[in-house]
């Protein structure tokens, strides 16, 4: 049966009289955080040991001048609903510009409404209050940490890669041994229950690691003695990673439903760690606009769909183009009121199809800001050429490593691309205005927990729980320390409000004044978040403010954990930003948590 045949009948087949078809085809979708194009076996890495996805791309149509955005929120909001990631609100990956807009609608959202199973395990870091869940987003399996990563300020408290809790369906699960093999128990788990009750599913498993602090299990690091120990942490975590795909398809295999299962394996952004041994001759790594912080590899293996041999795309892909293609492959139906910013490339990934592909620009920015800047951060690529932030071109087809800026030798070329970011920025400036607000109030949500992570300032804020632990009171010596940032909120419903400041996390049990010692250290080659001894604030009252009013204050007792206000709020948006009083001036509550009293 050709391709496009199974693709015509399974659609009929899900959608006639609204029933989805037994034969609807699985997907299982695997990505690492901060491994690059280079940091695979297959793509002639010397070193790293990945017998598995070599494996699964020799098996597979491999996309070989794919990209996505320099950092990992953007690229899954870009991933997940198929739109460019200044259009979904998310260019940053903290300050409250990490959280895909409300009004998005993701793959998990699509298949969900087709009647499939959905699980989403590991990284999510695209909002961690309503509505910005992955459980708000069509996933009704969810086995995640919080933030961008473990340990980071959203995450359960003195999380560390190992023996760790997360958030299952929404409440704190104890756990026991390496986080990227939880997680992938976890998927299998799922997968396999779906498998047996003959559910089709969307099971998307996305990792933190080989994201930063290195941590790794000893016996992974000691198949890299060779090497420094960030890069055997590194690598790793990535053999680990590998490991792990390996157990995943052979349990599809076992359970028997390889065939009818789409298995695709990708990463977020360029290398974090890995150009220094080897880059596949890219320039640059993670944050870059160059090649190397955006070219990353993409795996397709469906043996139903025909594609189940190693065939290579080397043409012009992105992100945005994922969610299209999926839906095409499986059938499932795009949302009538969604308009995607990609394009399918199954026609592209089908073996058997010789294609004439189209020329087409792709855009990929880091803006890494609280509000957009144009051109920072960005490449502009076609099939040829690369511009770089407005200014630098680059012939890639001649030129891999971006050395050689033929600017001024192609003006026409220079304009051209020029010409394509310029209306391309101004369709999305308009939104740029619309902050994704946290919200309080609603009955899905009605007790809120906000971390400083989400805060809203010009610089960054304690994103990881090192920072929350020393908390840093630097200042300017002539002046007092004054809070800068808030979190974005929308009241749903006029109502009582109790709004509880906290210095640590309800999980920590700790008052508010109190100091804490270092935590314990985790194999692997840096120091975790929590071995940062915890700093006493010695903080002597609590302030609720909004929209830059101070509505209450109220001291700081000996031993509380927490200082509370109650409060009545209409319907609207506002700037909350509670502090505590100390003695260098104030400081803002890290966590926060509100309840509807209505």
């Amino acid at each position: 049966m050709t391709s496009n045949l199974r693709i015509a009948l399974l659609s009929f087949g899900l959608f006639f009289s609204g029933t989805l078809a037994a034969s609807a085809t699985n997907v299982v979708f695997v990505m690492s955080d901060d491994q690059g194009y280079g940091d695979l076996a297959c793509t002639g890495n010397p070193i790293i040991k990945t017998p598995n996805i070599d494996q699964l791309a020799s098996e597979s149509s491999g996309l070989s001048d794919y990209h996505v955005a320099p950092t990992c929120s953007p690229t899954r909001s870009a991933l997940l609903t198929g739109h460019w990631t200044n259009r979904t609100g998310v260019w940053h990956t903290i300050m409250g510009r990490s959280m895909l807009r409300e009004n998005e609608v993701t793959v998990g959202q699509m298949f969900s409404d087709a009647g499939y199973q959905t699980g989403m395990f590991g990284k999510w870091h695209l909002g961690d209050n309503y509505p910005y869940r992955p459980e708000d987003r069509g996933f009704t399996e969810v086995y995640r940490h919080g933030g961008g990563g473990i340990g980071q300020t959203p995450d359960v408290w003195d999380n560390a890669y190992f023996d760790g809790a997360y958030f299952h369906n929404g409440k704190i699960v104890p756990a026991e041994g390496f986080c990227t093999d939880v997680f992938f128990d976890q998927a299998n788990a799922f997968i396999s229950k779906c498998a047996k009750e003959k559910k089709p599913f969307f099971a998307y498993i996305a990792t933190n690691a080989p994201h930063g602090p290195l941590h790794c299990p000893q016996k992974y690091m000691d198949m890299y003695q060779d090497q420094s120990d960030n890069i055997a942490a590194f690598y790793g975590m990535i053999t680990n990673i590998d490991d792990n795909v390996g157990k995943t398809r052979k349990l599809i295999e076992e359970l028997g439903i390889a065939d009818d299962t789409i298995f695709v394996f990708t990463t977020d952004n360029g290398t974090a760690s890995g150009a220094k041994i080897y880059n596949a001759g890219m320039r640059a790594g993670k944050g870059s606009p160059y090649d190397g912080g955006h070219r990353v590899p993409f795996f397709l293996h469906w043996p139903a769909g025909g594609i189940d041999k190693q065939h290579d795309v080397d043409e012009l892909t992105h992100a945005v183009d994922i969610v299209p293609t999926l839906l095409e492959m499986t059938g499932v139906k795009k949302p009538e009121n969604v308009k995607f910013d990609g394009v399918s490339i199954a026609s592209l990934l089908d073996p058997a199809k010789d294609v004439d592909w189209p020329e087409r620009f792709v855009i990929s920015d880091s803006q890494r800001v609280r509000d957009p800047i144009k051109w920072r951060g960005s490449s502009v690529m076609s099939q040829k050429y690369r511009l770089i932030n407005g200014k630098e071109l680059y012939d890639i087809t001649v030129d891999p490593g971006q050395k050689n800026n033929i600017a001024k030798d192609h003006p026409e070329v220079v304009a051209t691309m020029r010409e394509f970011y310029d209306k391309w920025w101004d369709e999305l400036k308009p939104t740029f205005s619309q902050t994704t607000e946290i919200y309080l109030g609603h009955p899905n949500h009605p007790v809120v927990s906000m971390t400083a992570h989400d805060w809203i300032q010009k610089v960054y804020p304690p994103w990881h729980q090192g920072s929350i632990r020393a908390a840093d009171r630097k200042h300017p010596k002539s002046d007092k320390l004054k809070h800068e940032g808030h979190w974005a909120v929308k009241v749903v419903r006029d109502g009582k409000y109790q709004i509880s400041l906290r210095r640590w996390p309800g999980e920590s049990g700790a008052s508010i004044n109190a100091s804490l010692p270092a935590g314990e250290n985790v194999p692997g080659a840096a120091e975790a978040f929590r071995t940062t001894p915890g700093s006493a604030i010695d903080a002597t009252h609590a302030v609720l403010r909004i929209d830059d009013k101070d509505l209450d204050r109220k001291p700081v007792d000996a031993g509380a954990k927490e200082v509370s206000f109650v409060t009545e709020l209409k319907k609207g948006s506002y700037r909350l930003a509670p502090v505590f009083e100390i003695s260098e001036g104030e400081l803002g509550a890290y966590y926060v948590v509100v309840k509807s009293l209505d």
